[in-house]
């Protein structure tokens, strides 16, 4: 059995509750929800004893990939692996699993740190998206497979639609990678311009290169975000509005 956090209180347990209803899964031991929503720095603050969400949230990432695969397989016998496996990975990204947190008031419920709460921590998109998977992950321990695949498909077929109907939040990077792969048989460039702030919220600025050219800076709070952003200034302008004539919109650009 996962490590577990202190009996929650009175006050606790009815938040915990409320957002049972909402989700439509009862708990039979509402200490395991209550991990699931326990941030590590919480638990490192509060009591050494106390248990977090970590082991949760790896056990529920693998059955996340399970639940979605199976059911890509299922329902889309027309599309090759390679296919299902792109739409896969739009769909249980961390964008897309941060987003579905915040949708249902996870965020609020989250127990975080002193620090991460000044910082920002319970609207990080890392420390929802995998407060999510500790979700999915102590409804398995509680109730089985089954319970927590209908949980899974609950919140991630709506997200296989909008793959499907190209309405979804775009990986940029990934995106354009494979652009340049394609098409320029080379891979773009990352670098950092600057960042700024102290180091609970920084700033960065980071530019996006390809074939000699660059894009930005563009911002983010993360690296990750900075570069996303980036990419998507190469991508709509090189590979959106030139299609495969991409080396003739790069050499004008140089001009």
């Amino acid at each position: 059995m996962p490590f577990r956090t202190g009996e929650p209180s009175r006050e606790r347990r009815e938040q915990l509750a409320a957002f049972q209803k909402s989700t439509g899964y009862r708990f039979k031991d509402i200490n395991l929800l209550n991990q699931a929503l326990t941030h590590r720095s919480y638990g490192n603050e509060e009591s050494s004893s106390r248990g977090n969400n970590e082991r949760l949230e790896f056990l529920g990432d693998a059955i996340l990939g399970l639940a979605v695969a199976a059911q890509l397989f299922t329902k889309l016998g027309d599309k090759a692996e390679g296919e299902l496996a792109r739409i896969k990975s739009f769909v249980v990204s961390e964008d897309t699993l941060s987003d579905i947190a915040s949708s249902i008031g996870l965020d609020e419920l989250l127990l975080v740190g002193k620090g991460e709460e000044r910082s920002g921590g319970r609207g990080k998109k890392a420390i929802l998206a995998d407060a999510m998977e500790a979700l999915f992950g102590a409804v398995y321990v509680d109730g089985g497979f089954e319970k927590a695949r209908e949980l899974v498909l609950k919140y991630l077929v709506p997200e296989i639609s909008k793959v499907l109907e190209d309405r979804h939040r775009k990986d940029y990077k990934t995106l354009l990678q494979e652009y340049a792969q394609k098409w320029l048989k080379t891979y773009p460039v990352y670098a950092l311009a600057s960042k700024s702030g102290p180091d609970h919220d920084r700033t960065y600025q980071i530019s996006c290169s390809l074939k000699g050219s660059s894009w930005g800076p563009a911002s983010g709070k993360t690296k990750k975000e900075a570069e996303q952003a980036a990419a998507a200034l190469a991508y709509e302008a090189i590979v959106q509005a030139g299609g495969q004539d991409a080396e003739r919109l790069l050499a004008l650009k140089k001009l």
